[in-house]
């Protein structure tokens, strides 16, 4: 699989792989029909009882003990409502694509950091004809593919990332009641309606304290005037405000609970050990998290739905290290 060349309209408007561009090789061709637990396991290594320290202190003992060594971990949301649901409850309905992709390297060492990637990019996957947005690659080969695709495009170590948790709607909702609401600040009132979806988004401005439907509201929403990019901002808000609330006392002594409760609605190799073990080095973070964000190429058509990583960016373009 490859990143795509420039992308240009085909007749219609949408757009296509400009031919001959470079491409970037990765053996990823079987990948799009991952299906078996042997082609999974070749992508991610199996739960490691080793990574759990029991000897390190000065961090939250209400959760587990932060893990011994960086990990990072690839947050797949994804469009469909639930992990088993038939249709991705978007538009156009099909099968769930990746509609958020968070690299997030937690270390124990060091600051954590979090990239938000881009699901508009373009790819060419082997074997398939057409150029793929990276959110696609969901739909065609599931986390193996997404974490081979999002690992290759960044520069990641063979590999990396080596855990992942598959996220659909359903899961943001329940984790934001279950801490009672989210406060945030907005800097201005967001409205919005889409009939095709069914989709409705009306928020005031200012300081309040958000229901779970109206969190996924929020990171959902794609402005006409900011597009994808001000949907990431958001969702970067979003993520900054739960690590600070999860940090709090009351937010803290639920979080156990939470976990516990939210594992069956998510698909992950994380156990529940390693997952509290994550979170408190997050929390412990919190306020010191480095977000990072790819550099993107100027859309060259109107209407251009697919995006190139701007020429000449530094390699590797996340250097997690």
């Amino acid at each position: 699989m490859s990143p795509a060349g420039p992308a240009q309209a085909e007749p219609g408007g949408r757009p296509r792989a400009r031919l001959g561009s470079r491409l970037w090789k990765l053996s990823l061709a079987l990948l799009a029909a991952v299906g078996t637990v042997v082609l999974f396991e070749r992508v991610w290594s199996r739960p490691d009882p080793g990574l759990v320290s029991s000897d390190q202190a000065g961090l939250n003992k209400d959760l587990a003990d932060p893990p011994i060594r960086p990990i990072t971990v690839l947050l797949i949301g994804t469009d469909a409502d639930r992990l088993d649901a038939s249709t991705n409850g978007a538009a156009p309905p099909g099968p769930a694509n990746a509609d958020t992709l968070l690299l997030i390297r937690a270390d124990p060492g060091g600051a954590m950091r979090v990239l938000n990637v881009p699901t508009e990019l373009a790819v060419q996957v082997p074997g398939q004809k057409k150029v793929q947005s990276l959110g696609a690659l969901y739909r065609l080969g599931g986390p193996a593919l997404t974490a081979g695709g999002v690992g290759e495009l960044v520069g990641l170590d063979p590999g990396q990332p080596e855990r992942y948790v598959v996220m659909p709607r359903q899961v943001l909702r329940s984790l934001v009641d279950g801490l009672g609401g989210l406060e945030l600040n907005l800097d201005q009132a967001v409205r919005y309606h889409d009939k095709t979806q069914n989709y409705r988004v009306d928020l005031q401005g200012g300081l309040q304290v958000l229901k779970g439907p109206q969190v996924e509201q929020l990171v959902r929403f794609k402005g006409k005037d900011d597009g994808l990019s001000g949907r990431r901002s958001r969702q970067q808000e979003v993520i900054a405000g739960l690590l600070e609330q999860l940090g709090r006392p009351d937010g803290t002594a639920k979080l156990a609970q939470q976990v516990r409760q939210l594992q069956p609605l998510v698909g992950t190799n994380l156990t529940e050990t390693e997952m509290l073990s994550l979170l408190n080095v997050a929390i412990q973070q919190a306020h010191t998290v480095r977000y990072d964000k790819l550099p993107l190429a100027p859309t060259t058509e109107p209407g251009q739905t697919l995006r190139q990583v701007a020429p000449g960016a530094e390699q590797p373009l996340w250097p997690a290290g």
